[in-house]
């Protein structure tokens, strides 16, 4: 399930205790938006942004992005409040914060078939994105993208990882760039998506662009923001170029005539066309179709042969 999960390329925080930023997020043009109780909420306004987030929930049920609540942490006093809160009206599920060890994420989804259970929801419904956010959660990425069915995505949090590591953070993000990869490395081996810090800057849209070409390179799928100004500049990085999407089609026009020859590699321009490569254009085709910047999905059957 958690490998066919719409796609995500930006996820928005939302401040819980904010209630002019929460009636603005059917307008957001992002694909997720995480709604926040932790950070972004003082402990005297916890109580008051788990009503604010389960009132703007029950009016917005028809909405065109994906809803995840990011709750306190599992060892706080207030997750539990948060859940309880929030589930009822059914968000798409939770932005797990210090998410340290796969136990963390085994407790939650533990609690969270409770609820679907005692709420009469299927079994399932609710995902999780564990935040990978200390030098612990780095070396226990693995486990933890292995930990729960519910885990669609591995998130990145650097500002908290950075503290752990008791270093500074750049705007050039050497000191990032193992944590980074090892996320990476969990998030492909389990078969889900790989969601990348934020970039706090607002006001760099070229340094926002520059980084996000980079975890791109590394092979994340989205990235998490700040302010609703930056969707346009990560929409724009994660899309597939024009030249990207014609050179894939060139190589599933290629791999079919190489079926019909009874043949897996072929040649085009030049260049040896095999299962790798075909693989990544593949990736390229879905992705574009996801985004509708072609007209007809891949037919994956016809690409790898039947089994």
């Amino acid at each position: 399930m958690a490998k066919n999960f719409k796609l995500i390329r930006s996820l928005l925080y939302v401040p819980g205790n904010m209630p002019s930023m929460l009636q603005n997020i059917p307008i957001f043009d992002c694909d997720g938006v995480i709604i926040d109780l932790e950070d972004a909420v003082p402990i005297n306004e916890k109580d008051a942004a788990r009503i604010l987030v389960k009132s703007f929930l029950k009016i917005f049920h028809d909405r065109k992005q994906l809803i995840f609540i990011r709750i306190n942490p599992i060892d706080s006093k207030w997750w539990y409040e948060d859940l309880k809160a929030v589930l009822p009206e059914k968000p798409d599920g939770i932005r797990l914060p210090k998410a340290d060890t796969p136990e963390i994420v085994e407790r939650l989804d533990t609690v969270l078939t409770e609820f679907e259970e005692e709420l009469g929801f299927e079994i399932g419904h609710f995902k999780i994105i564990p935040s990978i956010e200390s030098a612990l959660g780095v070396i226990n990425s693995i486990k933890i993208a292995r930990s729960s069915k519910r885990v669609i995505a591995l998130a990145f949090g650097a500002e908290d990882y950075t503290a752990s590591m008791e270093i500074e953070r750049t705007k050039s993000g050497e000191e990032l760039f193992h944590a980074r990869t090892r996320v990476v490395w969990a998030a492909k081996a389990a078969g889900i998506q790989a969601i990348d810090t934020i970039f706090a800057d607002v006001s760099d849209m070229d340094g926002l662009r520059k980084e996000t070409e980079l975890i791109k390179k590394l092979g994340f799928t989205g990235k998490s923001l700040v302010n609703p100004r930056q969707i346009d500049v990560v929409h724009d990085v994660f899309a597939p170029s024009k030249e990207e999407i014609e050179y894939a089609l060139q190589v599933v026009e290629a791999i079919e005539r190489a079926r019909e020859m009874g043949t897996g590699v072929v040649s085009l321009n030049g260049k040896m066309v095999d299962a790798p490569v075909v693989r990544r254009a593949v990736r390229v085709l879905k992705t574009a179709y996801s985004l509708g910047l072609i007209d007809e999905d891949i037919d994956e059957e016809v690409i790898y042969g039947e089994e």
